[in-house]
């Protein structure tokens, strides 16, 4: 059995039955029977997403926005905002599916050469629950444009929303699975590609399952992002910036910028103006319009984000901006010189301060991720570290964000493949080259 709570409140939401593994597999079995014919025509797939799933999607924002704040605490604009930036993906797939999936012409000595995206079948979406909508949609629905049938194994925590989503892409070739990690897990050898996004440490788990069956992966891990701050940068917008970038999704997002690293000569005045910003934050209630930080998802979540605070504190100055209540960990700023290695997925920012450009990109490369990097200051100045930095993202003047136009993934303990854009919406398909002399 499965059960979903209000992070907030407490609230028992609804109790789930899990499913068997041939419950799950029979799941399987009817999505692939679906398939072949989903993949015939990819007009008929544009047309369906235009006229029906983008229209219950649009239909259903308020309430879907509202499940997700109840199940996993996230602020209600920034629900929202999910639920319409997820809306946007699919605008983009429909205007772009036949420059993504249309044969590519290459010319050489035969009479006709092209290549072909064809769908590889059925793909397992494991997904976490920070972002239950958007995380979903960036892996789901370009599989399912490619021609692709999907089963979505989502976090248990928002059990609800998934079925939610079953219910408004409302297609044979998409299921929901009610089920644990190991069954997802057992699963894997009978589809033919996995999306995963999560933990580093899950996400290897999955990875060996997958290589063991030889099954195609993109996996979006774990992140520390580094957000630059150099000497030459607007102060007071890096500071505010910095507070959207790490306290976005109550902190509790991939791409946050986890580690703010400061230029030595402004680190002071910089270290100011951001823990006023921090302070200016609104705290409370996720359903309410002007909280900006709500709970954390679970217990356990803000029990985990207590004891890295606790270890922080051993060699760092802790500022705290605010008060515990429940499950909600207040802003806080660990100001420090060590190397903290773990990945922080809640409300708190590591500072550290730099002597040069040289000493900032080793600082942003010291850890075992590679996601995103966000860097402020001189744009020249900035374009110029942009080779060395080890990440599969580098905005610069900008936090890291995701586009449904620009590939999204990252390097070394961050992941594996790309998602969005033409590139992401291609990992699930046969690139077939032909040959006609």
């Amino acid at each position: 059995m499965i059960e979903t709570h209000d992070p907030f409140t407490g609230e028992l939401l609804a109790s789930y039955r899990t499913e068997s593994e041939e419950e799950a597999l029979e799941k399987i079995r009817n999505v692939y029977r679906e398939q072949e014919s989903w993949s015939r025509n990819l007009d008929d797939r544009i047309s369906i997403f235009k006229n029906f799933v983008r229209k219950n999607f649009e239909r259903e924002t308020n309430e879907l926005a509202t499940l997700i704040t109840r199940e996993m605490g996230k602020p209600i604009s920034q629900a929202v905002s999910e639920v319409k930036k997820s809306i946007k993906l699919i605008d983009y797939l429909i205007e772009n599916a036949h420059q993504i999936f249309d044969p590519e012409h290459i010319k050489t000595e035969a009479k006709k050469s092209y290549v072909r995206f064809d769908p590889l079948g059925v793909v397992m979406s494991i997904e976490p629950w920070n972002f239950p909508i958007w995380q979903v949609a960036r892996a789901v629905f370009p599989a399912l444009m490619a021609g692709n049938g999907v089963v979505l194994k989502h976090a248990s925590i928002v059990t609800g929303t998934s079925l939610k989503i079953q219910e408004l892409i409302d297609l044979p070739v998409f299921r929901s699975l009610v089920v644990d990690g190991k069954t997802a897990s057992s699963m894997i050898k009978y589809v033919d590609g996995v999306a995963f996004t999560g933990s580093t440490a899950t996400g290897q788990k999955i990875a060996e399952e997958a290589g063991r069956n030889l099954k195609k992966v993109v996996m979006e891990l774990g992140g520390s992002d580094p957000f630059i701050v150099l000497k030459s940068a607007d102060i007071e917008k890096a500071a505010k910036n910095a507070v959207l970038g790490r306290l976005q999704n109550n902190g509790q997002s991939c791409i946050a910028s986890k580690r703010i690293l400061v230029h030595e000569d402004i680190f002071k005045d910089f270290s100011e103006v951001l823990r006023e910003e921090m302070s200016k934050v609104v705290i409370g209630n996720p359903l309410e319009e002007s909280t900006y930080l709500g709970p954390l998802s679970s217990k356990e979540q803000a029990e985990t984000i207590k004891r890295q605070i606790s270890e922080l504190k051993q060699k760092s100055q802790i500022i705290t901006l605010g008060s515990e209540k429940g499950n909600i960990i207040p802003p806080t700023l660990a100001i420090t010189d060590i190397n903290y290695q773990d990945e922080i997925f809640g409300p708190v920012a590591i500072l550290k301060k730099f002597m040069d450009k040289e000493d900032a990109i080793r600082m942003a490369n010291e850890t075992p991720f590679g996601l995103g990097t966000s860097i402020w200051g001189d744009e020249m100045e900035a374009e110029g570290m942009i080779p060395r930095i080890q990440a599969g993202m580098v905005y610069v003047n900008s936090i890291v964000f995701s586009d449904p136009r620009l590939p999204f993934g990252g390097v070394k303990k961050s992941g594996i493949g790309r998602e969005l854009s033409k590139y992401g919406s291609r990992e699930f398909t046969n690139m077939k080259t032909v040959w006609i002399s």
